[in-house]
Formats: structure tokens, C-alpha cells, sequence
């Protein structure tokens, strides 16, 4: 009888492939989430009969009204274009460098039993804050598409150049970077507690199920984002034009924006929009993790198809001798 060959593991660049397109499909079916948990997160609460220019939302579905309401359904989409470019360029620069860092690992320790939860961690952070630092001008722009009225809204580089003109310069385009090094403990999180859980709910199953890959993305991301909140809020902060209280004055650090929304809102300000935050996370982590379970499937049997056509023409190709 004989004995399936066991796959040979895919290179990084598939799986880099595999995570996203699974990112850019999941951001996209949600991608009014997306604008909403910005808007919340952005907004500085108000005194009752305060009067702002400023919209003010009361909850996810307050302030997906008021959107429609003052842009149509187009305004739920704002920005679109440069979120999946962000996307697809974060999600492929992590699972490529988060391919490579592990296997590194493997190759360093000469081992193959699966690493701890603290070195799964370790090597989600470095994966993370190589792509955060490659990626971050996108995401810099598309929050400022996400934040702008319909009256102020520009394209992806009149909105660049926006940000370089007048702020820091060029540098402007990496405001935020160190919220979004501290934040590579999200995706190191979410990867970490992934991995985890599929040792502990499914044990020694090699290729999951679309339901089972969902569910365990799911749950893995809600973790992550219920311990990274305050730190999303400060970065979104960061990335988006100041407050009316900051008189048109950006922050300085996350630090400052943490200050700033205690001062304002209390501690329970730095969870405003977790909402539509963890609902957001949890449908893109399952179907990110699904599709790319999907994906790497098929990648695989692609694979083994290869190999077998291969085998099976270098023995044909063999000459039969006789005695």
C-alpha cells in the first residue's frame, strides 16, 4: 500500500497571497463598519444642546442614518479605494514576513514542534511592524477619506498631499507609527490565540473547514481587539484631523490623544466604538481566515497534482530493461 507523501509546506508568498485576498474580500462586504467605528472613534462627545458643526452619532445605527442621510448610500464607502489598497498591502507584507520570520524560527531552533504562545507573539510582532512600517502612509489617508464631510472630500493623493502640506511634511504620512508598532500586538494577538485555539479545539486536524476556520478567526480577533481598544482609538486619532477643541492643532503622540479623551469623555471614552469594532473584526478575521483556508486548499492540491504529474512522467520516462 502506498504512503501519501506529506505536502511540502507552501512558500511564503502564497500564503502572503492567501491572507490578502481573504482580507481584501472580507474588508470589502463590511466596509460601511469600517467608516462608522471611524466616525465613532473620532468624534469627541458633547454636552446636550451643544451646538457643533460637527455630527455627532449616538450608536452604530445613529450614525450610519446620519450618513445616508447626508452623503446617500456612496457615503458609507467613502475612502474605499485606498482601504483595500491598504489592506491588500498590510495583509500580504504580514503573512509574507510572518512566513518568513517562522520559518527562520524552525530553521534556528531545528525543530518542528509548534512554538509557544510567547514566541507565536514574538513572531506575529516582528511580521506586524515590519509591514506597519512599509504600509502605514495608506492607512493615513484612507482615515482622513473616513473623517472628511462630503464637502471636504479629495481623492487618494489630493488627500496626500493634504496631509504633507500641512503637517509634518512627508513625515506626515507616518503619523501614527508609534500607536501602530505598540498595535502589532493586535494581529500578533489575534494570529497567536488562532493558533492556540486550533490546537485546543480542533487537535491534530491539519486542514480546517470553512465554519471551523471562521469561528476560530472570530473569536481570535474579538480578543485581540477588546485588549488593543484604547490603543485603536489613539491611533484613529492620530491619523485624522483635530478635533474642533484642538482649534486645528494636531496631536503629538497617543499618549496626548489618551489624555485628551479621558479629559473629555472619562476612561470609558478610550472604548468608544468597540461596538462596531469588534463586529467589524470578527466578520473580517472569519472570513479572512476562511477564504484563506479556502485558498491554501486549493494551493495545495494544486501542489500534489503537480508533484504526481511530475512522478509520473519521470517514470514513463524510465527505459525497461531486460535480463
Amino acid at each position: 500500500m502506498a504512503v501519501q507523501s506529506k505536502p511540502a509546506p507552501l512558500p511564503s508568498w502564497g500564503l502572503a497571497v492567501a491572507g490578502s485576498t481573504g482580507a481584501v474580500l472580507a474588508n470589502a462586504l463590511v466596509y460601511p463598519l469600517d467608516i462608522v467605528k471611524t466616525r465613532l472613534q473620532v468624534q469627541v462627545k458633547q454636552s446636550p444642546g451643544a451646538d457643533s458643526a460637527e455630527p455627532n452619532y449616538a450608536s452604530t445605527w445613529d450614525a450610519i442614518t446620519k450618513i445616508v442621510a447626508e452623503d446617500g448610500i456612496k457615503g458609507l464607502y467613502a475612502g474605499i479605494n485606498g482601504s483595500l489598497l491598504g489592506v491588500a498591502s498590510t495583509n500580504f507584507a504580514y503573512f509574507y514576513w510572518y512566513s518568513v520570520v517562522r520559518e527562520l524560527y524552525f530553521r534556528s531552533r531545528k525543530v518542528s514542534a509548534p512554538p509557544s504562545t510567547a514566541v507565536e507573539l514574538a513572531l506575529g510582532a516582528v511580521a506586524g511592524a515590519v509591514a506597519q512600517l512599509c504600509t502605514i502612509p495608506v492607512a493615513v489617508v484612507t482615515t482622513r477619506q473616513q473623517t472628511q464631510s462630503k464637502h471636504e472630500r479629495k481623492g487618494l493623493k489630493d488627500t496626500a498631499r493634504e496631509v504633507i502640506n500641512s503637517e509634518d511634511g512627508v513625515f506626515g504620512l507616518w503619523r501614527g507609527l508609534k500607536a501602530s508598532l505598540v498595535l502589532v500586538v493586535n494581529p500578533a494577538i489575534t494570529y497567536g490565540a488562532y493558533e492556540r485555539l486550533k490546537g485546543v479545539l480542533y487537535p491534530g486536524k491539519a486542514r480546517l473547514t470553512p465554519g471551523e476556520a471562521f469561528l476560530l478567526g472570530a473569536l481570535s480577533k474579538s480578543l485581540a481587539t477588546i485588549v488593543t481598544q484604547p490603543l485603536i482609538v489613539a491611533k484613529v486619532g492620530l491619523q485624522s484631523k483635530p478635533p474642533p477643541q484642538r482649534h486645528g492643532k494636531p496631536f503629538q503622540g497617543f499618549v496626548e490623544v489618551m489624555q485628551f479623551i479621558i479629559k473629555h469623555e472619562g476612561l470609558l471614552g478610550l472604548f468608544k466604538g468597540i461596538g462596531p469594532q469588534i463586529l467589524k473584526g470578527l466578520l473580517v478575521q472569519g472570513i479572512l481566515m476562511m477564504t484563506k483556508e479556502r485558498y491554501i486548499r486549493q494551493l495545495r492540491s494544486q501542489q500534489l497534482a503537480k508533484t504526481a504529474a511530475l512522478a509520473s512522467k519521470a517514470k514513463a520516462a524510465v527505459p525497461l530493461t531486460t535480463k
